[in-house]
């Protein structure tokens, strides 16, 4: 019996390997963009020019790719940020999609303490009179996505994004307000 279920672990482990192998390679195509060699992990071209997001994608590649995967298909990362510093309370992680006849922005706010904490994103479109999305709660992941899109981009360029997390005496631990996306 152990030796059915160690062949049936490795042929498991084998047809995984063989299903995720050409995502790999796809990300290294120049029709899928810049990306982190063998991690699966997309980068925008704004994305790979930032030292600070290739660095925190470097790092958790993971991570990245499995917050882009709760985005959807074609995003790539945009921006990462470690808040409200080097302690790295929380990650704040920007995705892009830009496609024929469609753009779209997603963010996320990723919970690193170990904890559940109050967190609060909130997006808002570059749009007078558009309504924020916002995700608000006690989480011990993360908050959102929270996501736009639509067939023109010119309301996910610009897309202010707040970040928000407080302690259990309602102390502010990360207060973010930034541009989601390059603004021109």
């Amino acid at each position: 019996m152990r030796n059915v279920i160690r062949a049936t672990a490795a042929g498991v482990a084998l047809a995984l390997a063989l299903l995720t192998a050409p995502q790999a390679t796809a990300q290294d195509s120049p029709s899928s963009g810049p990306g982190i060699a063998g991690t699966g992990v997309l980068l925008s071209e704004e994305g790979a020019k930032d030292a600070r997001t290739r660095a925190i994608a470097e790092a958790d590649p993971d991570a990245v790719a499995a917050t882009a995967t709760l985005c959807g298909s074609g995003y790539k990362l945009d921006y990462a940020e470690r808040l409200p510093d080097a302690r790295r309370f929380g990650t704040l992680f920007a995705y892009t999609k830009f496609t024929t006849g469609s753009s779209g922005v997603c963010v996320l706010f990723d919970n690193n303490t170990g904890s559940a904490k109050h967190m609060k994103l909130k997006l808002c479109p570059n749009k007078t009179g558009a309504t924020c999305k916002v995700d608000e709660g006690t989480y011990s992941r993360y908050a959102g996505p929270l996501k736009y899109e639509n067939s023109n981009g010119r309301y996910v360029q610009c897309s202010m994004v707040t970040a928000l997390m407080w302690d259990a005496n309602g102390r502010a631990l990360i207060n973010r307000v930034m541009s989601a996306t390059v603004c021109d």
